[in-house]
């Protein structure tokens, strides 16, 4: 499987990622510019995170326009994988790949920490290999992580079972429902807040982040082996 890993201006996350999939899972991956337009030959996109463009308007509301997104929505209407984290969430969001925005986090500090994630929806390309209702330590990294949501999304939200993760013994920043990550109806465009590129080896501190990355090669076997 080979995957983008899309370089916006500030991204700092770009090289986490890359090392997730070349060392973490022994997949392909290269770096694709945010001012690229084709992403032919690769069969996953992978958002990373950072300060797209200083983030000065809003988060991500710059980055969405960037020539390689109309790649990215491509990828997403075609069934194929795209995962955003922490900054490539809130493009994603941004974009309408997504529903919902992020805010400032609730205390309007920046959180660097580890935090525990539970599994609400293990039934996902990108969460197969975890149990439902597994708590995962996994790293977060943001000052706009606040996902928020109107009462009518929410309610969508959880009748489609589109809330993947939820923060489990705290909520660092506030976000509606404990939310922290969400996935798209089609099931293919995943966003979340939290680093599991950061977990997937003990040296980190946690090795919980990757079987979300091991998720997503078994899924694209499987389909592969059906064509």
């Amino acid at each position: 499987m080979r995957f983008a890993v899309i370089q916006f201006p500030g991204s700092n996350c770009d090289v986490d990622l890359l090392h997730a999939i070349r060392d973490g899972v022994g997949e392909e991956a290269e770096y694709v510019s945010h001012t690229e337009t084709s992403l032919e030959g690769f069969d996953g996109v992978l958002l990373p995170g950072g300060f797209s463009y200083g983030d000065y308007l809003r988060s991500g509301a710059i980055s969405r326009f960037s020539n390689v997104m109309n790649e990215v929505r491509r990828f997403a209407e075609e069934g194929k994988p795209v995962f955003g984290t922490c900054n490539g969430f809130q493009i994603l969001v941004e974009a309408g790949l997504l529903p919902g925005a992020l805010q400032r986090n609730k205390h309007l500090h920046f959180i660097c920490k580890s935090v525990q994630l539970k599994v609400e929806n293990n039934q996902t390309n990108f969460t197969s290999l975890y149990e439902q209702g597994e708590q995962l330590t996994i790293p977060v990294a943001h000052g706009e992580g606040s996902y928020y949501c109107d009462p009518e999304t929410l309610e969508e939200l959880k009748n489609n079972n589109q809330i993947v993760f939820t923060y489990a013994s705290e909520n660092p920043n506030g976000s509606v429902a404990d939310i922290a990550g969400v996935i798209n109806k089609q099931g293919n465009v995943l966003g979340m807040m939290p680093h599991p590129e950061r977990a997937t080896e003990e040296l980190l501190g946690s090795s919980d982040g990757l079987r979300f990355f091991q998720s997503m090669i078994k899924n694209f076997v499987k389909e592969t082996a059906n064509v």
